[in-house]
């Protein structure tokens, strides 16, 4: 590879603590001692090739899986690719009609360029002056929409880091209610269903000489369901998988909601058992203690396997009395097929219903063309998109309701059709 190039003004250090105030601003936990040690890391290992330099600062710097993207483009806008932060500059003005960029950013690049530009945006383009003829621009704001309907909307994965910080906000004032379930066993109680309770009815009735006074009804007891997620961590769904495990936090530790318990696992290239650590009544706090759970965050994927692994360990503990299992993952799997369509079969048999959010739903033209999700949708109850906030929402509206199926039928059609 070709050098590196490094001016000779003595000024590397500088750069380091720069780059390093850059990743703090993006949300990486480094503090001074972090960036003596860098100093000291490059200047024992080298720089003769960018390899050499980027994997010194990324030992030193990153220290959780899930870091390494934002590690990434940091690192590529500071220094690797200057003309990529003006690119990233004009991605933060405020666009108007006739300006488009020439390509859209894609993850954790937004919230790259903020850090390196300390939270300053850049000046709003200069407007063209009027022609000699008197014209003016005019701009029609009747078609917009406010700032919270459009973050609503907004895929995570192209959000900034104050976007971010808001909509973290806005899952936690989000519900999911669920409606009870009834069972075979009956108690004293009035309502809808209600039948006469023969025995309760003639033993008041020795009371009165035999004489029956009062009708005593029964009804059916109702309990909850637990609520079970399973939810993919891999390097395709980190971001996504983040905001989900917030707004499941919410729905943990929101009293009313009416789950029995919730239960929470990640898996990439295994499966990872989460719900203690969801008992923490700090957000942070919790998903700190997952993250540092959950070892292969950001890696692989092995859907088949670990939907394996679930049934075999966890089903007979967790699905029992009607559980609802939430499914959050791409489909992108790398084990056999026949190993995921036979995990993904009995996992639908143990449970009441199987619901899969997948963020590439998002897409227009999203087709079930590969073949893990070609072995995936025969075997749930409901396909839904999971890439914002007004999908988790809308999750909250129908995950009660056992005709709602999302975009199951739809895709279903495809697929028959070949």
């Amino acid at each position: 590879m070709a050098d590196l190039a490094v001016h000779q003004d003595g000024k590397l250090s500088q750069n380091i603590a720069h780059f390093a105030r850059a990743l703090r601003r993006a949300g990486l936990p480094i503090g001074p001692s972090r960036v003596i040690e860098a100093v000291r890391a490059v200047a024992v290992a080298g720089f003769s090739t960018r390899m050499d330099f980027y994997w010194t600062l990324q030992a030193v710097f990153v220290s959780r899986p899930e870091e390494r993207e934002v590690f990434d483009q940091i690192f590529r806008l500071y220094w690797r690719d200057p003309q990529f932060l003006e690119h990233m500059m004009s991605f933060m003005i405020p666009q108007i009609k006739g300006v488009q960029e020439d390509r859209a950013a894609v993850a954790a690049e937004r919230r790259a360029a903020e850090a390196l530009l300390d939270g300053k945006a850049p000046a709003p383009p200069e407007l063209p002056e009027a022609q000699d003829q008197g014209e003016e621009l005019e701009i029609d704001a009747s078609a917009t929409v406010s700032a919270e309907e459009r973050l609503k909307t907004l895929d995570f994965e192209l959000m900034s880091l104050a976007e971010i910080a808001e909509a973290k906000r806005m899952l936690a004032r989000l519900s999911l209610p669920v409606q009870p379930l009834k069972t075979r066993r009956m108690a004293v109680g009035a309502g809808l269903g209600a039948r006469i309770d023969p025995r309760a009815t003639m033993r008041a009735a020795l009371r009165t000489g035999g004489e029956v006074m009062t009708l005593h009804p029964r009804a059916p007891k109702q309990r909850w369901p637990n609520l079970v997620v399973i939810c993919d961590i891999s390097g395709s769904m980190a971001q996504y998988s983040r905001m989900v495990l917030h707004f499941l936090h919410a729905v943990a530790n929101q009293r009313g909601q009416g789950w029995a318990k919730v239960h929470a696992f990640t898996f990439g290239t295994r499966l990872t058992n989460i719900s203690r650590h969801l008992q923490h009544r700090d957000v942070d706090a919790a998903l700190k203690a997952a993250g540092a759970e959950a070892q292969d965050w950001s890696g692989g994927t092995r859907i088949g396997s670990s939907i394996a692994a679930f049934n075999r360990d966890w089903s007979r503990r967790v699905l029992g009395q009607g559980a609802v299992v939430l499914l959050i993952t791409d489909g992108l799997d790398r084990d056999e097929t026949g190993v995921l369509e036979a995990a993904m079969a009995r996992l639908h048999l143990s449970t009441r219903r199987l619901i899969w959010l997948n963020p590439l739903l998002r897409w227009d033209g999203f087709a079930p063309r590969a073949a893990g999700v070609m072995a995936m949708l025969p075997h749930v109850d409901s396909f839904r998109a999971g890439h914002s906030v007004a999908s988790l929402q809308a999750l909250g509206e129908v995950i009660s309701q056992a005709s709602d199926v999302g975009e199951k039928a739809r895709l279903m059609q495809m697929l028959a059709r070949g």
